[in-house]
């Protein structure tokens, strides 16, 4: 599987492609919302890893941009937010995944096996069962 990351802390990045490596190919990493849908297009990945608040454009816009470009991409937004709000507004966008970062070592690799079968993946914490 190919994957594209986007987050706009390299260290994160590093991080990141440490743990998916490997597992997975790494097609590319950007910085910001805008390089996330250039490159999206360019490259179309399977799977699309991507932070929410970036520069540029946020990982909402470029997964708005993405899905109007037609690419079939699995989406996964990791990230700080874990406002239901924000969890609302990514699956209103077609985004199959919702991971937060705190758990990103512990939950990513199951949210790709996961979107990548069909199924929504959402950090438990973040399912109504876990909310008071």
């Amino acid at each position: 599987m190919r994957i594209l990351l986007a987050d706009d802390h390299s260290e994160f990045i590093e991080e990141l492609r440490d743990l998916l490596h490997p597992h997975h190919d790494i097609a590319g990493a950007v910085a910001d919302g805008k390089a996330l849908a250039e490159a999206a297009s360019a490259l179309n990945p399977d799977v699309i890893i991507s932070d929410i608040s970036m520069p540029v454009m946020s990982g909402f816009e470029a997964a708005a941009k993405i899905r109007s470009l037609g690419l079939k991409s699995k989406f996964i937004f990791l990230t700080v937010h874990s406002s239901p709000a924000y969890l609302r507004k990514a699956r209103s966008l077609g985004v199959e995944g919702y991971v937060l970062k705190v758990h990103a070592f512990d939950e990513l690799l199951t949210a790709i096996s996961s979107v990548l079968e069909g199924e929504v993946f959402v950090s438990p914490e973040l399912q109504p069962s876990h909310q008071s």
